[in-house]
């Protein structure tokens, strides 16, 4: 966990690779900003979500039509809670607008080995 940062919900990998327990933010977080990647520097997606852990089961699933089913981008590499869904959209909008190397440094930063954060729904 980097500075400023809410403690992650459990189901997640927190930077160490362990799982957190911390849960106290659980019910103030509203929106979370996602990147899926198919592979480490595969193909990428963002989305916004008020459920990330439902929203990339689904990914995983393959229920959602197009791009993520279309081209196998199912893992969760990177994330980032929102204490406001608007905030979290305002920052997909952003993000979706950069370099593909920018994306890449931001995933980097957070978990440098491209490793699956998410471990499943049952949290």
């Amino acid at each position: 966990m980097g500075p400023g940062q809410p403690p992650l919900r459990s189901g997640f990998r927190d930077d160490a690779g362990l799982f957190s327990l911390h849960t106290r933010f659980w019910g103030l977080m509203s929106g979370y900003v996602y990147i899926l990647a198919s592979k480490k520097n595969g193909t990428l997606y963002t989305g916004v979500t008020a459920d990330l852990g439902r929203r990339v089961w689904e990914h995983k699933q393959g229920l959602t039509r197009g791009f993520t089913s279309r081209y196998g981008v199912v893992r969760l590499v990177w994330y980032q809670a929102f204490f406001e869904i608007g905030d979290a959209i305002i920052f997909e909008k952003r993000i979706k607008k950069w370099r593909r190397a920018w994306k890449i440094r931001l995933i980097e930063e957070m978990n440098p080995d491209w490793r699956e954060l998410y471990v499943g729904m049952g949290w």
